[in-house]
């Protein structure tokens, strides 16, 4: 089905859009701490009003109360994530950011799917897979033009 990788490369087109946006209105604010929190504060808003349009149900209490605990923290994780995105943006450029963001993302997937953290369906790492991440890693200094001219 090309729905999904379609829909998933618009999705990260978003994102360095968004990121970018963002980390420019962080320079303007003199703060991309700021910048973080407008933009989660838009994002929350435009989340609610899409759930409120489209949303059938909501989870009951007892839904609610049966999720672990650790959970409810992942929006720290947002937090750290997209708030180094709007720092990191504007002193190594949007091309080298992402390309190194995308590599941790990628890397911990991988290692994510391996073990099926978080219920999700397991995938081993194989020869074929650690080749892939040699020369994704490769690709990623070429793109960079070695290490030097990112900072």
């Amino acid at each position: 089905m090309w729905a999904f990788p379609a829909l998933a490369v618009l999705a990260g087109a978003a994102i360095t859009f968004q990121a970018s946006m963002n980390a420019r209105l962080g320079v303007l604010l003199k703060n991309p701490v700021l910048a973080t929190a407008i933009a989660f504060l838009f994002a929350c808003f435009f989340t609610l009003l899409f759930m409120l349009i489209n949303q059938r149900q909501l989870p009951v209490y007892a839904d609610i109360r049966s999720i672990p605990t650790y959970l409810w923290f992942g929006g720290i994780l947002s937090a750290f994530g997209v708030g180094s995105y709007y720092y990191l943006i504007p002193k190594m450029g949007v091309g080298s950011m992402m390309s190194f963001a995308l590599s941790g993302q990628l890397i911990l997937a991988i290692i994510a799917g391996h073990f099926g953290w978080f219920e999700q369906p397991i995938k081993p790492i194989t020869p074929k897979v650690i080749i892939g991440i040699f020369a994704m890693v490769l690709g990623i200094n070429l793109i960079n033009g070695g290490t030097r001219n990112v900072y």
